[in-house]
């Protein structure tokens, strides 16, 4: 449970951006009010391979930023990416932020049926 106010209180200063009593009273009114879902935990294997994930995604968006920056990428594709079986909706919500961080890469739609649809840019038509 204190898992899941902090996680809230962190989203609601990103989005407000203030630091006042006032504000952090209201943060925490609204983490408290808002409801719970109820999934089964993640493993601590999900987890781990999650955090290399974001270890493996940081230096790959630097290396793309540069390369968009160096040499104009002009081709746009839509491509299909299945989501991984039996994933909880904080798991779907990391793989969607790890796409979406790289500079090429956005996912535009999530489907119930087990697909990401993801925007890219390329520098070649292929």
């Amino acid at each position: 449970m204190i898992g899941h106010v902090l996680v809230r209180l962190v989203l609601w200063f990103l989005l407000t951006a203030d630091f006042s009593a006032a504000n952090i009273v209201i943060g925490l009114c609204i983490a408290f009010l808002l409801p719970r879902s109820y999934t089964a935990p993640e493993t601590l294997r999900e987890w781990l391979r999650s955090l290399k994930k974001i270890l493996m995604v940081i230096p790959a968006a630097y290396q793309e930023a540069f390369e968009i920056m160096l040499h104009p990428h002009r081709h746009e594709t839509m491509v299909k990416e299945r989501v991984p079986a039996h994933r909880s909706p904080r798991m779907i919500f990391l793989d969607i932020f790890l796409i979406t961080f790289t500079p090429k890469t956005i996912v535009t739609k999530h489907d119930d049926r087990g697909w990401y649809e993801v925007h890219e840019v390329r520098r070649d038509a292929s």
